[in-house]
């Protein structure tokens, strides 16, 4: 099992409480926007079907991900099955093991409160919490952030739910329910990267959750609301989010924060080729930064192969610096976590390379002081 207190970051992030009120600004203005009829009828013509079906519940362990510009941040891209939640904890509270006993009330609380909340919904308010939940990700044993899947399924069972973590393929799931080892479970945390649940290996949750015989968090209406790629297309033209009921505050606050991004499809491919090295590429359809592309390294062979209607084209925004004891300065992504509209903390991730990796001697996890 990985020791991930070898993820953690000797440095400390310095992010401005100016830049910090945007962010939530933004996160407070994005989770609004999801349940504007307007913008959900705009996007439900353009997801899978299973993504149209509303839950009528929401998304646990959301995360918004920034690039800051002076005082200014970017959202690069938003996660709905974000991991590294209680690891972002131990960054700031590095002797401690990540065990419930070693949380802090108030975090337990934030955490416990958001699993209520969605059983809660989901139930039309009959339940108060859930009464057994599974940990799904697909061989989650071999995930890199097991260790933290097992402090969730700890806390959970402190919490008195019974907890396993288990593969898509040890649940018996069907229109009926979702069941592990004969016993029905009513809530699934899920960590797994098939957002639209779409592989065979899923497919009895996805009749489940259609179904609605099973609180699935996150899920497929959440991600294609809020963390499909394409929505920064339309959070980034002023044309498609015209009937959004959007005041000229709000507008404004969108094109400070979010760079401009478009699909492929929808721009002239030789006058992009010219300004390729203020982009960057990136697959619509994956996660954790596989196949993204900077043009200022993409060849035109290359470029010429990528997919037009699933690759995202978007204004390329450097990542800042920050200086860390005993080596040279590492780039810097900022990770703010949220349920709905509500933060619940804030952190930054340290590398080098192209993208994050939480592998780099000296990077990783680091805890945010705000200035």
């Amino acid at each position: 099992m990985p020791n991930l207190q070898d993820n953690l970051s000797r440095a400390i992030v310095e992010l401005p409480a100016s830049a910090l009120k945007r962010m939530l600004k933004l996160v407070r203005l994005l989770d609004r926007l999801s349940r504007h009829p307007a913008y959900r009828a705009q996007v439900y013509a353009q997801v899978p079907e299973v993504a149209g079906c509303d839950p009528v519940h929401d998304a646990v362990m959301m995360c918004y991900d920034f690039h800051l510009v002076g005082d200014v941040p970017r959202l690069i891209e938003v996660n709905t099955n974000a991991g590294g939640g209680l690891l972002a904890y131990l960054a700031h509270e590095p002797s401690l093991p990540i065990e419930p006993a070693s949380l802090k009330e108030s975090l337990k609380k934030r955490l416990l409160l958001t699993f209520a909340e969605e059983i809660c919904q989901f139930s039309g308010g009959s339940k108060s919490k859930p009464e057994r939940i599974v940990i799904l990700d697909e061989n989650p044993t071999q995930q890199f952030l097991y260790p933290e899947m097992c402090a969730f399924a700890d806390l959970f069972n402190v919490w008195g739910v019974p907890t396993e973590i288990v593969d898509p393929q040890q649940l018996e799931a069907s229109a009926e329910g979702v069941w592990f080892k004969g016993q029905p479970v009513d809530l699934v945390y899920n960590r797994h990267c098939d957002f639209y649940l779409e592989s065979e290996n899923m497919a009895g949750l996805r009749a489940a959750y259609l179904a609605g015989n099973v609180c699935l968090t996150p899920n497929p209406h959440s991600y294609g609301l809020l963390a499909d790629k394409r929505r920064l297309v339309l959070w980034t033209d002023p044309v498609k989010r015209a009937n959004f009921s959007l005041t000229t505050d709000e507008q404004a606050l969108l094109d400070q924060t979010i760079p401009v991004s478009s699909l492929l499809a929808d721009l002239d491919l030789q006058q992009l080729w010219s300004v390729r090295k203020q982009r960057v590429f990136k697959p619509v359809d994956s996660f954790g930064s596989k196949g993204v592309l900077l043009g200022t390294k993409i060849s035109r062979t290359r470029f010429d192969q990528l997919p037009v209607e699933s690759t995202l084209v978007q204004e390329l925004v450097p990542p800042s610096l920050t200086e860390v004891p005993g080596t040279d300065p590492m780039k810097t992504d900022l990770r703010l976590y949220a349920y709905r509209d509500r933060p619940l903390g804030v952190t930054a991730r340290l590398y080098r390379g192209q993208v994050t990796n939480l592998r780099t001697p000296g990077g990783g996890f680091a805890p945010v002081k705000v200035v």
